[in-house]
């Protein structure tokens, strides 16, 4: 086994660069509906904050509790990290074979308490749940006692048993977040997902509406398979030869995936936590339905909830206050008019995923296991094809 070497890129946060020139897909021609904010990204609703840890450790044959390593975890803080200020929320699940915690709170008070949500891989759920409270005591910060921590799972790639995200990992994130651009692909939460059948990972992208309110989306995206991949209303899966993870190199296609155990990314099906914010002065009512239009997006992808699944949908609103000691509120709130929301979320998601495939890059992992990134320039001719991009 390899010497343990932990690259906790330094703190893997919001500002972080991009590992390589490639653009966004935006940037690349690939066309998409509604107008992005300046960063289309999540932090372009105000107040949002990101900060990642990514944890990428040795190589060679899976040794249960030393790696290989490819994991992380992702902070999302919907007012910054200083705030000790809730939100109204709602969530969704397109499909139940994953896992929210808080999301009981969430659904019979509709109120997301003060701290992140934190994104992590499946077997790291109770480290992170852990952590965040700690951190609150060591901060002298009041967080939620019931924190949101959501899930995918990455044991193709990473000694996933092993639960090698700790508490100084949680930290890290907790503690950069910071708002402006957003790292994507393989980093903090995303460092080890897959979706449809390529190197996935974290993505995010942003709507802005014409009454001036911004709809942000990032996900943790770890879904679909490779033939359903759909990118701008093109059946790219289908055009690069693909069938269960392996694509046809005479299409233009990327080698196959490669796994020593005969192991399929495209048999798991996956997962994807989908997070959608908006200053939107928004009742909980509401954004459950931001939280469903969100699945929309996943589908445009080519997402289909499968059985096992599981596709779990946050949405946090940051427009109205609960201000002094209550029992009530006199909130002026939007309760009619939610089609442009609905649109902006669905655009967004399919955005957010997009960018997350774009930045993806052929990985290898545990036991050699190997995920190609999407053929960026056999995508856009598929698109010339089909006269998606001039």
């Amino acid at each position: 086994m390899s010497i343990r070497v932990a690259l906790l890129l330094i703190p893997m946060v919001a500002l972080a660069t991009p590992l390589d020139a490639r653009q966004r897909a935006r940037e690349l021609g690939i066309p998409f509906e509604g107008t992005p904010g300046p960063l289309n990204a999540i932090t372009d609703v105000p107040g949002f904050e990101i900060g990642m840890a990514t944890i990428v450790e040795g190589d060679g044959p899976l040794v249960v509790g030393e790696g290989p390593v490819r994991t992380g975890v992702t902070a999302i803080w919907p007012r910054g990290r200083s705030s000790e200020e809730g939100s109204f929320a709602s969530w969704y699940t397109l499909n139940g074979n994953g896992e929210m915690t808080g999301a009981i709170y969430i659904q019979d008070h509709g109120w997301l308490l003060p701290g992140p949500v934190l994104i992590t891989n499946t077997l790291s759920v109770g480290t992170a749940h852990a952590a965040l409270i700690r951190w609150g005591v060591v901060n002298g910060q009041r967080v939620s006692n019931l924190p949101v921590i959501a899930e995918t799972w990455d044991g193709f790639l990473n000694d996933i048993s092993g639960q090698h995200v700790r508490e100084e990992h949680v930290f890290q994130a907790m503690d950069g977040a910071r708002g402006g651009p957003v790292a994507e692909g393989s980093v903090g939460g995303g460092t080890g997902m897959i979706c449809h059948g390529f190197k996935c990972g974290t993505g995010t992208a942003s709507r802005v509406l014409d009454n001036g309110h911004t709809v942000g989306v990032l996900v943790q995206a770890n879904h679909g398979g490779s033939r359903k991949l759909t990118i701008a209303g093109v059946p790219v899966g289908q055009a690069l030869g693909c069938m269960g993870g392996r694509c046809n190199p005479s299409t233009g296609g990327e080698e196959a995936n490669s796994s020593a155990s005969g192991f399929d990314p495209e048999d798991r099906e996956g997962s994807i936590i989908v997070i959608v914010a908006t200053d939107a002065p928004l009742l909980p009512g509401a954004l459950h339905q931001l939280a469903k239009r969100s699945a929309l997006g996943v589908g445009r992808v080519g997402g289909q909830g499968e059985t096992s699944s599981g596709d779990i949908m946050l949405a946090i609103g940051t427009g109205l206050r609960r201000e002094g000691p209550g029992p009530s509120y006199q909130l002026d709130a939007v309760m009619r008019g939610l089609n442009a929301y609905y649109e902006a979320t669905i655009q967004a998601t399919e955005e957010a995923i997009a960018n997350a495939l774009v930045a993806g890059r052929t990985t290898t992992g545990r036991d050699g296991n190997t995920v190609q990134g999407l053929p960026i320039e056999r995508t856009l001719e598929i698109l010339r094809e089909y006269g998606r991009i001039r």
